[in-house]
């Protein structure tokens, strides 16, 4: 094993280096050489000089080809390290809220909207938004039925930013129950039964206040309490 050695200011090591840094996503090699004015065949050379100097370098990063570009990654044997410091900053600049969003989309991905209210009991627009603007979670499609709602799932941003490798490393979720009875909740809540519930509760809500009006216009009422709690499992 060696040290890196020094390069010449302005070269194109130093160069592609730079942009790399900065790069969020796997970049080809003709993209680097279009930037910096040089042959593709010479960008990539490059590219790959710097990959196996990393590499016999042991260092705490890799240089990459994936997906049909370059991109720099933390070292496989340092990923305990980088997945506790990454949970440390995520949880200290995500919301309790945000927290509580984000787990119900990860685990019960895709969920519309309505879905994630019938978890957490509140509406969750204002987060949702947040998240999305974050990068961490994105619209994935639209449901068949109630309207085309918007389905949600999480994003590479969002594996990245938590060390998973991929979904299947999220721990299971009744890990965090204290008790079987959180447990059975947990399993009722995140089941496809969790939605049409809290829909059957709302309707047997309005049935109870239209009772009670016993005006001419009950009718009128209930239609339109029934068209604002259709519009509402829409969104």
């Amino acid at each position: 094993m060696r040290d890196l050695g020094p390069i010449a200011p302005h070269s194109l090591k130093g160069a592609l280096e730079a942009l790399l840094l900065v790069s969020t996503d796997a970049v080809p090699a003709t993209d680097f050489a279009k930037h910096l004015g040089v042959a593709p065949s010479e960008a990539a050379d490059a590219l790959a000089e710097l990959s196996a100097e990393y590499a016999d370098a042991n260092r705490g990063f890799q240089l990459r080809e994936v997906a049909g570009g370059w991109r720099l990654f933390t070292h496989p044997a340092y990923h305990d390290e980088v997945e506790r410091y990454v949970l440390s900053w995520d949880t200290r600049t995500l919301s309790q809220a945000a927290l509580e969003t984000l787990a119900v989309i990860a685990y019960h991905q895709p969920v519309t909207r309505e879905g994630v209210k019938a978890v957490r009991g509140v509406n969750s627009d204002g987060v949702i938004a947040s998240l999305k603007e974050k990068r961490l979670i994105r619209e994935v499609g639209r449901e068949a039925d109630r309207g085309q709602a918007a389905l949600f799932g999480t994003t590479q941003a969002f594996l990245e930013k938590f060390g998973l490798r991929s979904l299947r490393d999220l721990p299971p979720l009744e890990d965090f129950a204290p008790d079987e009875e959180a447990r059975q909740f947990i399993r009722e809540r995140l089941s496809g039964r969790s939605i049409s519930s809290t829909l059957e509760e709302t309707a047997s809500d309005i049935d109870e206040e239209a009772e009670l009006l016993s005006t001419p216009d009950e009718e009128d009422y209930r239609d339109w309490v029934e068209e604002d709690l259709s519009g509402e499992s829409d969104d």
